[in-house]
């Protein structure tokens, strides 16, 4: 069985009313409570794998820290009814920690957490400032092979999957999640882990592709993101205003490169 998955039993019910037993993988989800030197922060509903991937980058994306060499300890423990991340940061990390922290349960597709108004929300970003020549073979080639690295997702169909890719477009590193917010997340934490650059490569997601996505791509430097699925009009909007490129509605054969321009 694949890591992160359960059994569950269904009845399989066909036109025509033929029944059939069957048990299949699913992912699990559990809640994830995230804690800052003890005090809590949110609480995450995801798959719990790679979750010291998840805090790191859950941390850098939230702005609670600048460099994952802020976060001084990390460790992750199963309790009754879930998951606990416990993670120790700097002092001069922990006062962004105390304005926004709150004790709430977040949906797996939010990528919102903490955030208590629009201007929060909708906070400025620094502009990305990698540039990255990235062939269009390249990202085609991506797109043939992300299947191959989904593992969580071929057990069960129901995971979201965020790769990492080399300029060549080879697949250098993935992380999988039932939240696609979550599986980011933990790729992000995982580049930073490996001391890599997340401005070397691109970002390729089987998502559809939401500003808080974009907003986590700028805020790594990364300068192109590619999802499956189509983006919202903020996405494509913070994109040009921050100098991501995104391409969307990416298919094997064919992709949509945003303009440069925010929408109309």
């Amino acid at each position: 069985m694949a890591e992160g998955t359960t059994t569950a039993h269904f009845n399989r019910i066909r036109l025509g009313g033929d029944h059939e037993a069957l048990q299949r993988a699913v992912p699990i989800e559990a809640p994830v409570a995230i804690e800052y030197n003890g005090i809590g922060y949110a609480v995450m509903m995801a798959t719990p794998i790679d979750l010291e991937d998840f805090g790191i980058g859950f941390s850098l994306s939230e702005g609670l820290v600048e460099t994952a060499n802020q976060i001084e300890e990390i460790a992750a423990h199963q309790a009754e009814k879930g998951w606990l991340l416990r993670m120790q940061i700097a002092r001069n990390a922990m006062e962004r920690v105390t304005q926004r922290s709150r004790a709430r349960v977040s949906e797996s597709s939010c990528g919102l957490c903490g955030m208590d108004s629009l201007d929060e929300v909708m906070r400025p970003l620094t502009p990305v400032t990698a540039r990255l020549d990235v062939p269009e073979q390249a990202i085609f080639a991506a797109l043939t092979d992300l299947r191959r690295h989904q593992h969580l997702n071929t057990a069960t169909g129901a995971a979201h999957a965020a790769a990492f890719c080399t300029p060549q477009g080879v697949i250098s590193l993935v992380r999988e999640d039932v939240g696609r917010h979550n599986a980011l997340d933990k790729l992000l934490g995982a580049i930073a882990r490996g001391g890599v650059s997340a401005a070397g490569g691109f970002l390729l997601l089987s998502a559809r592709c939401s500003f808080e996505l974009v907003q986590k791509a700028v805020m790594a430097n990364c300068p192109l993101l590619v999802t499956i699925s189509a983006p919202t009009s903020l996405a494509v909007a913070e994109a040009s205003k921050y100098g991501l490129r995104l391409a969307t509605l990416a298919r094997p054969d064919s992709f949509l490169l945003a303009h440069p321009a925010a929408t109309a």
